[in-house]
């Protein structure tokens, strides 16, 4: 009997890249639109990558199986 396929979170798969060592990164919110509004500290905060917390890795890993 052949091998069923797991299929990839289409969303997930978009929004999460693995790093090497493991974890979950992230791009964070709030930076696409009406920017000249937004304060310029929370636009910097804005611009760096976000990690996935260690409570939520598995469950996110389960979505991405062949990462």
């Amino acid at each position: 009997m052949a091998k069923v396929k797991t299929k990839t979170h289409s969303g997930a798969k978009k929004r999460f890249k693995l790093t090497g060592s493991g974890k979950l990164k992230y791009q964070k919110t709030n930076k696409r639109h009406r920017l000249t509004q937004k304060d310029t500290k929370r636009k910097r905060i804005a611009r760096t990558a976000g990690v996935a917390d260690v409570t939520n890795a598995p469950a996110l890993k389960k979505l991405l199986p062949y990462l």
